[in-house]
């Protein structure tokens, strides 16, 4: 396989050592950090219905509300077509991009837990700033405060996840934070579609992403710390104790030696950016820091979700039946993101990115050659071309979530080494928000002037990021977090780049790869 580097179920030299057991007291902590996702999902929901909201387009932009009255005098592709609008969604994005670097400071120096609390305090702020907000300053403002909140949340929660989970099952827990996304997604499109009707309904839609962020400052207070922080942090019996309690065994001491060991390489590093610049470190910087967090978002699978109910509108549904059109695609999003939590584990990340990625291109093509035939000229389309467009669109997203979805948070968490997690994990952040506020920035432009040959474009990159993957990933599946980089020994171009005294440092024994 292309892919190469795979890894036995046994994983590395103290993988088979590894005892779990599932406990009350490891649920309760994966569920209460899983909370930072809704946050990302409820404003990626809530942010996309509201700009189509008639009594919000007419307060803060009464050019686009006017523009969206006259249907049969603008190309259709082209109504939402403005900078300002689409500042005050990719806004909370270049926010996001600058407080991850301050989150990881907080990370490393003060544990997950800290940058979980500083993130759901942040996002309450934003929120109660846009429920209030007089004019499109306060608005933005508002919208900065939330990407503060996403920018510590997302750097934190998929880390703390991935460390607290057993590695056996680490993809499902991760992919929690997925889960909780989508439900913040899904949940947003139905206040949406309740408060539409209403003068202060987007008030309300906005005002209400006080919700998640109070729950997850509340069950923040309770959560424990995991044990890789505390032992980074030279907290070790406290750090022993909590592996105990979320493994619920005492038979612990080959994780808990691996942690030690992780955690004195980590304290030779003073900094953590620069050492991700190092040749050993150049596989997790590619395709970790770089590579899936930038082709996440060039999926334009996130477009979708920001302007799904802008694009049904577009394709000449009704401003109500957009937004349910909406919530169907995201209800997918739902379903999606289960089926990845009950096979990522058996089939493995590399299988699941490279088959989706071949049903998102050719639903890609299907759509923009849809587009092309039946569309922009001024006139709704027939009701059964719109339903086939809302059905390719429900597969599209269907695929992507189950594959780079969930799989562009949970890989990157999986393959940093103790010493650069939190660095890296920044990156990752920094990518990906970066790359999700410009395409927030240029889609509607985009759309307004490649008109069908955006989606040709995305089916594109889709062909690109699957060849990445399928020659530069190596299978992460059921291999401890300490010990994913025996992967890159065995990889065929990323072997080259290892330090050849490593296999020796972590006593690797021969016929442990396959």
């Amino acid at each position: 396989m292309a892919g190469g580097g795979m890894v036995t179920d046994k994983g590395g030299a103290r993988a088979e050592l590894y005892e779990h057991r599932i406990t009350s007291y490891f649920i309760f902590a994966c569920i209460v950090a899983a909370l930072g996702g809704s946050l990302f999902g409820y404003d990626l929901g809530v942010s996309g219905g509201v700009t189509s909201m008639d009594y919000f387009l007419k307060e803060f932009f009464p050019k686009v509300y006017r523009r969206k009255q006259e249907h049969l005098k603008e190309t259709d592709y082209c109504k939402y077509d403005n900078q300002i609008l689409t500042l005050f969604t990719s806004s909370l994005y270049f926010a996001a991009l600058v407080s991850t670097f301050l989150a990881s400071h907080v990370t490393r120096n003060h544990g997950r837990r800290a940058s979980i609390l500083c993130g759901a305090v942040s996002f309450f702020v934003g929120a109660v700033i846009n429920a209030a907000a007089q004019n499109v300053a306060m608005l933005i403002i508002g919208r900065c405060f939330l990407g503060f909140g996403i920018g510590f949340g997302n750097q934190a929660v998929p880390l703390y996840l991935s460390e607290m989970a057993p590695a056996k099952i680490r993809g499902t827990v991760n992919q929690l934070f997925q889960l909780t996304t989508c439900l913040g997604i899904f949940i947003a499109n139905f206040i949406n579609n309740a408060t539409e009707k209403h003068t202060w309904g987007w008030r309300l839609s906005l005002g209400l992403a006080t919700v998640p962020a109070t729950l997850m400052f509340i069950g923040g207070l309770f959560l424990p710390e995991t044990p890789n922080s505390l032992v980074e942090q030279g907290r070790l019996e406290e750090g022993r104790s909590v592996l105990e309690k979320v493994r619920g065994t005492k038979n612990i001491e080959a994780e808990y030696q691996d942690l030690l060991e992780a955690s004195e390489a980590a304290k030779a590093i003073k900094h953590p950016f620069r050492n991700l610049l190092k040749r050993k470190n150049r596989p997790q910087l590619i395709i970790g820091a770089l590579g899936i967090p930038a082709f996440q978002q060039l999926t334009g699978m996130n477009s979708v979700l920001f302007y799904a109910p802008v694009i049904f509108q577009s394709l000449g549904f009704g401003s109500g039946a957009s937004l349910w059109s909406s919530t169907i695609t995201s209800g997918t999003l739902v379903v999606a993101t289960f089926i990845s939590m009950a096979f990522v584990d058996k089939f493995g990340r590399r299988a699941f990115f490279l088959e989706a990625g071949t049903e998102m291109i050719i639903c890609m093509v299907a759509v923009a050659v849809t587009l092309a035939l039946k569309f922009g000229q001024g006139v709704e389309l027939p009701k059964g071309i719109g339903i086939f467009l809302v059905v390719m669109i429900c597969i599209f997203v269907l695929a992507y979530g189950r594959s780079w979805g969930p799989l562009g948070w949970l890989v990157p968490s999986e393959l940093f080494p103790l010493e650069t997690r939190s660095a890296g994990q920044s990156i990752v952040v920094c990518v990906n928000m970066f790359f999700t506020a410009l395409v927030a920035q240029c889609f509607l432009v985009s759309l307004c002037h490649l008109r069908y040959g955006i989606f040709l474009l995305f089916s594109g990159l889709i062909v690109i990021m699957s060849c990445f993957i399928y020659f530069l990933l190596p299978e992460t599946k059921q291999v401890p977090i300490e010990e994913v980089h025996l992967l890159w020994q065995k990889h065929w171009l990323w072997k080259s780049y290892c330090a050849p005294e490593e296999s020796e440092k972590t006593g690797m024994k021969p016929g442990q790869y396959v």
